[in-house]
């Protein structure tokens, strides 16, 4: 949330609060090549090619990208840029890949990607089994790998892939890539709150600790199927807790360590777990946050709706918290490091059908009550280990940091099993990038040779903010592709991230995509296509994104509209847990035959693809998505409060703020006491931070 940056008048008892802050960002002078430079190079990755492939009701706005070399042509105004050889200015329409940088990415060029999409969408079922049979299977599917109805005027909403499939995701994860030689391979560099905190695990140790983890929850009752609620920091701990209940076939889900003990408890309530792991306290920072505390308030709020938990298992956080200073409960509580490493490290593996459920995953929506998303098993493993590896052009020898939190979708998909399932090594950091300082994300990229650095707008936004002496006075020269997650990046600061964070080297891959969808949806593929700066480009393969009108009628070429996705992909999810109707009511009633996805979009004239914001009653702050009316219930719980309004505004660095109107009860009169208290009640009960 946004404090005021001023106190403005109120007209009444409405009262507005949480202004924005719309301070901009400076110019920047920054030139360009010429335009036979530009055709060069396009000519060596066969731009100009005449020829066209078949183009079909499918393809044809992703077809649209080889009309550009004829365009190149005629139009001697072109402003481009080609990786490495300038910086990216606002006159700059088009960043391309170097000719090494194509020559060796998974897809080097447009032909490339069209055959590959051609087939994602005309056989989706041969092009993904195919990739599933890169991984490990105990039993392989014996039906068609793909089952699925879009339309809930031809009966309910169903999506299945490799049914019938025995596999398990940590097997996949850890066993395999031991197997096949990576045993010694740095799976987690670990970097805490504090400078000089850090620790790795190869994968052989980390599937150690996975299996002491995966036995001990066994021993107290854990069986598949069963739900284990995950309140952790950026821990080493986490990625192993999600890990140990993938391996037994225990659902986990993870909430962010960053809600209030009401949003945890709302979890507990609906999923129902056989143990809830935290730990005591982390740092966030400077500052102390008691997450046991949180965790306990929030067990006795589950407690008074008849859902109690038997099992509290706690992580001491040492360089937070001692554990004499933790407040405990005999008989429920107790201490990781007590208990947890007395346990064998080997741990026979569950094999779970395709579609047995992996994780609930809670996100905000247009009422109160937040949804948990339900994914399964072999489809996700399939889809979040592909789009990792094509879109941020993946190799053995890159090492990944994504600065998400596992307590979102992004850490789920693009810190653990995406990841993992290609054996990378992956960055995990406890603290915040900016302590002490503005620098810290660099000597971190610095200090473990981070290639591939993945993170949001906002951090993007807010590090411009900041001199650019705090990034220019690390090399960087390890990063070799950018990443960006969570909301539409705005084109200043793309130019930004990719002039002086990767010394206009970096190619960005400026992904959208949702909880909901389990990975990428529309994404660039580094050395496949030029970039347009703020621009998501083209989609994965086997994506069919469509734009409609408010009839829900397609709408074909350069246009503005409701995205909507036709057809399923193996990391769709498969319902809302304990209530499918709401999960077609939301997602696939508003437009017929299609999965609607609450975003606005705009489709350029090259087929480039512009996400513009929710279209819903969701605000997106920072990549988390608030629904307007927690916001809302939150405010009205406030004794003062008789009545209030939230929308979303645009902010500077977040992308979006949550500014609120309220009608106060009779008789009360507004101060600043009084704001602040309203604000507090809704950091209360939605989210401590």
């Amino acid at each position: 949330m946004q404090t005021p940056v001023s106190n403005s008048k109120f007209v009444g008892s409405r009262v507005p609060f949480l202004f924005p802050n719309n301070k901009k960002s400076p110019d920047r002078r920054i030139t360009s090549i010429s335009t036979s430079c530009v055709c060069s190079i396009w000519n060596n990755y066969h731009y100009k090619r005449r020829t066209r492939m078949a183009t079909d009701n499918k393809l044809r706005h992703v077809t649209s990208m080889l009309e550009l070399p004829s365009a190149a042509d005629q139009n001697s105004a072109l402003h481009a840029v080609i990786l490495g050889e300038a910086l990216a200015s606002e006159e700059n329409d088009l960043v391309f890949p170097s000719d090494e940088f194509a020559r060796q990415a998974h897809v080097s060029s447009p032909q490339q990607y069209l055959e590959m999409y051609k087939r994602s969408v005309e056989d989706p079922a041969g092009f993904w089994s195919d990739i599933a049979s890169q991984f490990y299977w105990k039993k392989k599917w014996d039906q068609p790998a793909c089952s699925e109805n879009f339309d809930f005027r031809k009966g309910n909403i169903s999506i299945q892939w490799f049914k019938g499939g025995l596999t398990n995701i940590c097997y996949n994860c850890l066993d395999r890539n031991i197997e096949s030689g990576n045993a010694d391979k740095i799976a987690i560099y670990w970097e805490g709150n504090d400078p000089g905190f850090e620790d790795s695990l190869t994968y052989s140790q980390l599937l150690d600790r996975v299996c002491q983890l995966s036995n001990y929850l066994k021993d107290v009752g854990v069986k598949k199927g069963d739900a284990v609620v995950i309140y952790l920091p950026m821990l080493v701990e986490l990625p192993i807790a999600m890990l140990a209940c993938a391996r037994i076939g225990a659902v986990h889900s993870v909430v962010f360590a960053g809600f209030s003990s009401e949003s945890l408890a709302q979890r507990i309530v609906d999923c129902k777990p056989k143990v809830v792991i935290t730990c005591n306290a982390v740092k966030r920072g400077a500052k102390a946050i008691h997450l046991k505390d949180i965790v306990d308030a929030a067990l006795a709020e589950s407690a008074k709706n008849g859902i109690s938990v038997d099992v509290c298992l706690t992580y001491e956080n040492q360089t937070a918290l001692k554990r004499e200073g933790t407040k405990w409960q005999e008989g429920r509580d107790v201490w990781w490091q007590d208990f947890v490493p007395k346990y064998p490290t080997t741990c026979e593996v569950e094999w779970v059908d395709a579609e047995d459920p992996l994780f609930l995953l809670y996100t905000s929506g247009s009422t109160g009550k937040p949804k948990g998303v339900l994914h399964t098993t072999g489809g996700y493993m399939v889809y979040s280990a592909t789009t990792f590896k094509y879109a941020f052009d993946y190799k053995p020898s890159d090492v990944y940091w994504c600065t998400a939190d596992c307590g979102w979708i992004t850490g789920h998909s693009y810190v653990t099993y995406g990841p993992m399932l290609n054996g990378a090594s992956v960055v995990v950091f406890e603290g915040t990038p900016t302590y002490p300082d503005a620098g810290r994300c660099w000597d971190i990229v610095d200090k473990f040779k981070v290639s591939i650095f993945y993170t949001a707008p906002t951090l993007v936004r807010s590090l411009m903010r900041e001199s650019d002496e705090h990034v220019t006075r690390y090399s960087r020269k390890s990063l070799r592709v950018l990443g960006s997650v969570g909301e539409p990046i705005n084109p200043s600061a793309w130019r930004w991230f990719f002039n002086v964070v990767g010394d206009s080297r970096c190619p960005i891959s400026d992904t959208w995509w949702q909880t909901e969808t389990g990975g990428f949806m529309i994404t660039p593929l580094p050395g496949a296509w030029p970039q347009k700066p703020g621009s998501a480009t083209f989609p994965f393969f086997g994506v069919q994104p469509v734009i409609v009108d408010e009839k829900g009628v397609e709408i074909e070429g350069e246009c503005n509209g409701y995205l909507c996705l036709k057809s399923s992909w193996p990391g769709a999810f498969r319902t809302l847990y304990g209530d499918h109707e709401r999960y077609e009511t939301t997602y696939f009633k508003p437009f017929a035959g299609y999965y609607f996805t609450g975003d606005g979009c705009r489709r350029d004239k090259n087929g480039y693809h512009w996400l513009t914001g929710r279209v819903d009653d969701v605000i997106n702050v920072s990549g988390h998505r608030i629904g307007t009316a927690e916001v809302e219930s939150a405010l009205v719980s406030h004794p003062k409060c008789a009545e209030a309004a939230v929308v979303g505004v645009e902010h500077e660095v977040k992308g979006q703020g949550i500014y609120a109107f309220v009608t106060l009860a009779e008789g009360e009169p507004y101060s600043e006491e009084l704001r602040k208290s309203l604000i507090l009640t809704v950091r209360k009960q939605v989210c401590i931070q």
